[in-house]
């Protein structure tokens, strides 16, 4: 049997990649890829921390969560920015919370999980992904039209903040929250957001 190429070389030689042929390529052997204008962008596994961040959110949340919701952890979401024969975005959210039915949906169609059926996105801030979380990940998430977009910063102390789409403005800001977070939206949710990596 033929050993198939190495991800990071059929990327190189495949140039421009569309969502579908990224999709195609499956997963990778060291840290994980994200799409960007048709680049393969890779990222290291990221540290214990914010694994344990993005665990213990899932954990608090996935109980506050209404029926025709569900949660996600570490999911490629084709971001629908360009036509599927163009070079395209995907990106890998640290935790999705999504309408039920997508997974089945992307299970049928053999695709990924689209922007349109995303509720809530969130990142874990590691130290090399700063800039990207709060500038070009911000960006590309209002362009996709997601509604929630919630950033965890691990630096002392332990903040969240949750944005929200507001229009041609897109996301507004509000005060990162370090020990509680309560709201109504995009479903009633309390959040021990001093507790996440504990």
């Amino acid at each position: 049997m033929t050993a198939l190429p190495d991800r990071r070389l059929l990327a190189v030689a495949a140039g421009s990649m569309t969502v579908a042929q990224y999709a195609a390529l499956g997963e990778t052997e060291d840290g994980y890829t994200e799409l960007v204008n048709g680049r393969l962008i890779m990222s290291p596994s990221p540290l214990a921390d914010h694994n344990v961040a993005g665990a213990n959110l899932f954990a608090q949340l996935v109980n506050q969560l209404p029926d025709d919701l569900e949660i996600i952890l570490d999911m490629d979401v084709d971001l629908e920015l360009a036509s599927p024969e163009k070079p395209g975005y995907v990106r890998r959210p640290d935790l999705i919370v999504l309408h039920r039915g997508a997974r089945k949906r992307q299970r049928a169609e053999g695709g990924l999980i689209k922007a349109s059926d995303v509720v809530l996105v969130v990142e874990v801030m590691s130290p090399s992904s700063r800039l990207t979380d709060y500038r070009a990940k911000r960006d590309e998430y209002a362009w996709a039209g997601i509604p929630f977009y919630w950033i965890i910063d691990l630096d002392e102390p332990i903040s969240l903040t949750p944005m929200h789409l507001a229009g041609v403005f897109g996301y507004q800001e509000p005060p990162a929250e370090t020990r509680v977070y309560e709201a109504v939206e995009p479903f009633p949710l309390k959040i021990q957001v001093d507790r996440l990596i504990d």
